[in-house]
């Protein structure tokens, strides 16, 4: 097994916190675009009823998946040290929950069939249970990675999981495996990606079943896994509630407006916050202040993605017609709400890596219940006004929620709201400047073709961003710059 270093040199913290945003967030961009490739293909070669199955099979692995245990590997990441035996326990803990999760989802399987109706559901979710095998030898090398900030090992574990898993589902679907293509193709993909995370932390030990002296570790996991139940009820709400009132094509849109602004908040800010948990409890080991790290942080992510929500919301119109088509036009409205909406959850979410990193998971899990009471209690309200209704629970709800959070996050991570302000404050200003811009410039322009005008606005927005944050921001700009620089003098 892999001993890893600690250095306390701060030069040498900021480089592998460079390298490992670069590894963690690079991959999760490459990753997706074979997974998104591979999905359209795949697609086009299966029919509407493999997606259905698989879809409700779905519903059953991902409440189970809540228990797998990725808390408890957790703990290993924000502990001031660990042992050997420490990491055994660990590792046992994670077998034996995973079992009884594979035992369970093998028992529940056939009363799921009968509730929807569909008895190939049985062999799909006893099959699926293969699943939760792999999760020990992904959950403890990433733990140990992620304390060693190692993501260019994990970087490379991922793409080759989601090679196989999409080289499976393609060539299942190709010789007519129909929805087993879709039941293999994550199987493979999680048991390579587990494998080569084993491999890579030289992770694979004899794993105790021993718990005594483990009770803060497992109060921990216990803690960050009754987070995720909250997460859960908080994310999935709208469509448990919509889906017994509104019909599939209405959910079909709302869904996919909720998909495409959720994309950078929900696809490319987790694998910052896995980087940034790592680092800030790195620094909490080493009894440093995380609150300026964590208001730059605010900084440049949110420099990075407000101009994206902002953008989105004005260019819904022609991005929709030119990506998805004219069928899809009732999504505009729905759009251009929840673009707003996202902004706020996107600073949300940027609190929990440094309240657990801090050993305060109970703040995240009080955080999540409020979601879930917002939300629910929003849609619940929201649904009486259609689709519409479900949009602007998401701009009401979301801006509330993060005020909840910084409520009670803000004086335990020890940054001000005078800090945070500074933090938001540069992307912010261009953002709304770079909007109004691209408005008037809309507002000018002749009849054009939806991807034409889509093209247009999208050159001036990015090009007045650029101005505007080298006139007002010159320093985060070069700030930004150099760590792309830095980061290719460390790969060299």
């Amino acid at each position: 097994m892999a001993e890893f270093s600690e250095e306390a040199n701060p030069a040498s913290l900021r480089d592998r916190v460079r390298s490992a945003v670069f590894w963690r967030s690079g991959s999760q961009i490459v990753a997706q675009m074979i997974t998104w490739a591979t999905t359209f293909l795949v697609i086009r070669l299966l029919n509407p009823e493999d997606y259905g199955l698989v879809a409700m099979a779905a519903i059953v692995v991902a409440f189970l998946s809540l228990l797998e245990g990725f808390g408890f590997a957790s703990s290993l990441i924000q502990r001031e040290s660990i042992n050997k035996k420490q990491i055994r326990q660990v590792f046992g803990l994670l077998i034996l929950i995973n079992l009884a999760l594979a035992t369970a989802q093998y028992l529940i399987a056939p009363f799921a069939a009968a509730y929807f109706n569909q008895p190939v559901l049985v062999d799909i979710l006893r099959t699926q249970a293969l699943l939760f095998f792999t999760t020990p030898f992904l959950a403890l090398p990433f733990a140990l990675l992620s304390r060693a900030l190692e993501y260019r090992k994990m970087a490379i574990a991922n793409l080759i999981g989601s090679i196989a898993g999409a080289a499976t589902a393609l060539s299942m679907a190709i010789m007519g495996y129909g929805v087993w293509a879709l039941v293999y193709a994550p199987i493979v993909m999680f048991a390579v990606r587990a494998a080569s995370m084993t491999i890579a932390a030289r992770s694979l030990i004899w794993p105790s079943f021993s718990f005594r002296g483990a009770s803060a570790m497992i109060g921990y996991g216990g803690a960050l896994t009754l987070t995720q139940f909250f997460w859960f009820l908080q994310s999935q709400s709208d469509v448990f509630i919509a889906g017994r009132v509104y019909d599939a094509h209405d959910i079909g849109l709302y869904t996919t407006a909720l998909f495409l602004t959720q994309i950078l908040v929900s696809k490319f800010v987790p694998p910052l916050n896995d980087v940034a948990f790592s680092a800030y409890s790195r620094m909490h080991r080493e009894h440093k202040p995380i609150g300026p790290a964590f208001a730059n942080s605010v900084r440049l992510i949110l420099t990075a993605v407000l101009p994206f929500y902002f953008g989105l919301a004005i260019t819904a119109e022609p991005l929709v017609a030119s990506i998805l088509g004219d069928q899809w036009l009732h999504t505009v409205p729905l759009v251009s709400l929840l673009a707003f909406a996202m902004p706020f959850m996107t600073l949300q979410i940027l609190f929990g890596p440094a309240t657990n990193a801090m050993g305060r998971p109970g703040i995240a899990l009080r955080v999540n219940i409020a979601g879930a009471a917002i939300m629910a209690t929003g849609f619940y309200i929201g649904v009486n006004y259609g689709v519409t209704g479900l949009a602007r629970t998401w701009l009401v709800g979301m801006p509330l929620l993060t005020a909840v959070t910084m409520a009670m996050s803000m004086p335990v991570i020890g940054v001000s709201l005078r800090a945070l302000s500074r933090a938001i404050a540069p992307g912010l200003s261009a953002s709304l400047a770079m909007a109004i811009v691209v408005t008037a410039i809309d507002w000018l322009l002749p009849p054009l073709a939806p991807f034409v005008r889509l093209a247009v606005l999208a050159t001036a927005g990015v090009a007045a961003y650029a101005a505007l944050l080298l006139f007002f921001a010159r320093n985060l700009v070069d700030e930004m710059w150099a760590l792309i620089i830095k980061r290719r003098a460390i790969t060299a």
